[in-house]
């Protein structure tokens, strides 16, 4: 379900250094990718109920053999891309731009469109579930509360050694998955209208029992404790179904965190993938000399995801262990510090640099729908979502657009669009 985880140098708030000599890297730890996807109908732009025509389109998955797959998801409007096992980020991102190109042209197939976004930003009548025992028992357990949930992220797994080191890794990324939240931020709209949220998702998340944070775990045997208790409560359907952001994966020897909107583009999927492992790298240091991760107070942090979730980067998020307010972007940099040494290691560290510079000039997800809905209404934003959704190619900034105006600076994802007026709606054949 949607959304179901050192020292530094700076110049203007931003980190410079760290990185590892040229051709001394250290393979990084196994990484995965879940992303989840809307189907939109071309023409109204509204959710449509099409996930089984796309996914039978779609085939088999080309790195099937490690573990990709495309699946279903809660509702028939949404459908699901897996990635295989990565150890690089090259590899992973020649498996998102896969996974989207080929869920995209399925959905060209089946006359409809696909689209990146943590919300549905048009309404439309509620999708019905997709069908298994365990989305009926999901139905049946939350009643409406799931009867029109057709919120999407983008869950990253990152490889442990074993069940106890992912819970004590989850403790140590609880002060910073409100920060993975605010940069992914991509759902600001709900059936038409601009909701005042960056992540609508997240609000649309709290409903559930337990959604947000994970609270603080000494071991694993006291975290599937805790989610028996859930289950035997009623509020759970099953151990493999808690809300928490980051979790010990109930599947696989795996962290996964899930506080991600669904990513607009596969760049910022793989931003997502590399900050993450990084965070994963840093705590896997700090567990290794000894040191257990702070105990960040539960609302505090509930409170930095919820500034994340109302204001993105546009504003402070809240530290929630030095219990003050931070500039959002600061609290960023802060992350990437956090993170440099993992980064530095398996050589990642400049392709973070670079993706995380594209979301400072062209903004985040939430940002750019809504520049194109001031443009051309909601509907606008609906096609460039499906644009970013299915882009390819690798990341940097395009050439100015030959029109710019002077001093016009393009950004790194739309800049080069005119966005579609809203009586010339984008088409199956424009994509």
């Amino acid at each position: 379900m949607g959304g179901q985880h050192t020292d530094r140098q700076q110049t203007g708030g931003r980190h410079t250094g760290g990185r590892r000599a040229a051709g001394a890297r250290a393979p990084g730890a196994s990484v995965g990718v879940e992303e989840e996807f809307l189907l939109v109908d071309a023409v109204s732009g509204e959710c449509v109920p099409d996930a089984e025509r796309v996914l039978a389109a779609a085939g088999a998955h080309r790195w099937a053999e490690s573990g990709g797959s495309f699946q279903a998801e809660l509702l028939t409007s949404q459908v699901e891309a897996t990635t295989g096992v990565c150890r690089d980020l090259a590899g992973l991102g020649a498996q998102l731009r896969f996974g989207r190109a080929r869920l995209a042209a399925a959905a060209r197939d089946a006359g409809v469109l696909l689209v990146a976004s943590g919300t549905p930003v048009l309404g439309g009548r509620p999708p019905p579930p997709a069908r298994g025992d365990r989305f009926a028992a999901i139905a049946a357990a939350y009643g409406d509360v799931v009867e029109d949930y057709q919120a999407c992220g983008c869950h990253v797994h990152v490889g442990v050694p074993d069940r106890d080191t992912a819970v004590a890794v989850v403790n140590h990324l609880r002060p910073w998955l409100p920060v993975l939240l605010a940069l992914s931020a991509n759902s600001p709209f709900d059936r038409g209208r601009d909701t005042g949220y960056a992540a609508r998702r997240a609000v649309e998340m709290a409903r559930f029992p337990g959604a947000g944070v994970p609270p603080w775990s000494p071991s694993a045997a006291e975290w599937d404790a805790r989610v028996a208790a859930l289950v035997a409560s009623g509020v759970l359907v099953d151990e493999a179904m808690t809300f928490w952001l980051a979790r010990p994966s109930p599947r696989w020897p795996t962290v996964e965190v899930r506080a991600a909107d669904a990513a607009a583009t596969a760049d910022e999927a793989l931003l997502q993938a590399a900050l993450v492992r990084g965070l994963v790298g840093a705590a896997l240091a700090d567990l290794e000399a000894g040191r257990e991760a702070p105990r960040a107070d539960a609302q505090l942090c509930a409170a930095a995801l919820w500034n994340a979730a109302r204001r993105g980067l546009d504003g402070t998020l809240t530290d929630p262990v030095a219990r003050r307010p931070v500039p959002a972007w600061r609290r960023v940099d802060d992350l990437v510090a956090r993170a440099a040494p993992a980064l530095a290691a398996a050589g990642d560290l400049d392709t973070v640099l670079a993706l995380l510079e594209a979301v400072r000039r062209a903004g985040t997800g939430a940002d750019r729908q809504r520049r194109a809905a001031r443009r051309g209404g909601p509907r606008a934003a609906v096609d460039l979502l499906a644009r970013q959704t299915a882009a390819a190619g690798p990341p940097g900034p395009p050439a100015a657009p030959p029109d710019a105006a002077p001093g016009e600076k393009p950004g790194v994802w739309d800049a080069c669009e005119r966005v579609t007026e809203p009586d010339a709606p984008l088409t199956t054949e424009d994509t």
